[in-house]
């Protein structure tokens, strides 16, 4: 019984460290969502481990981004973004097609990434990407060690609200 008990613990532990990755990943697109001046940076760098690596992947992303080692040097790559007037008016960040594999103290996972974004110029944009993460504990808390992200497509868009009432089914037929 003992060994059955300790299988079911360490079941246990994977979900929470899953559920925990999971909530780590969701507190990081909330705050890149809402990057701007009144940002809580050290809220955001904190997501990462000390020694953290944040890259761009492919010559897209690469070019773009670039890479950065260190939490300080992805919190100094995010303060960029935290200026006035605001760099994104609209940044919404939609995730899927995840999978987290735990094993003890790290973990990997992925997502499929689905980014709207509008400019301070006015100008839209939507992007998608693969983001493949590496996870460690790190004094107790899941932070991110290695992010990647890889484009997948990125295209110009007109608009992305526009005042044009939804169509919908005429409520007065009867």
């Amino acid at each position: 019984m003992s060994e059955q008990l300790h299988a079911l613990e360490r079941r246990l532990a994977a979900l929470e460290s899953e559920n925990a990755i999971r909530a780590c990943m969701n507190r990081y697109m909330f705050l890149c969502d809402e990057l701007g001046v009144a940002s809580p940076l050290d809220e955001l760098a904190n997501l990462f481990c000390e020694d953290a690596i944040w890259e761009g992947k492919g010559a897209k992303y690469r070019d773009t981004f670039g890479g950065y080692r260190g939490r300080e040097a992805i919190k100094e790559m995010f303060a960029l973004y935290m200026v006035e007037p605001v760099h994104f008016v609209l940044n919404v960040h939609f995730l899927t097609s995840e999978l987290i594999r735990v094993r003890g103290e790290h973990a990997s996972a992925s997502w499929v990434m689905l980014q709207t974004s509008t400019f301070a110029s006015g100008a839209s944009h939507l992007n998608s990407a693969r983001l493949t993460i590496e996870f460690r504990q790190e004094q107790g808390q899941w932070r991110m060690a290695h992010f990647v992200t890889e484009n997948l497509f990125s295209r110009p868009v007109a608009f992305w609200n526009n005042s044009v009432e939804l169509p919908v089914p005429n409520k007065n037929v009867e």
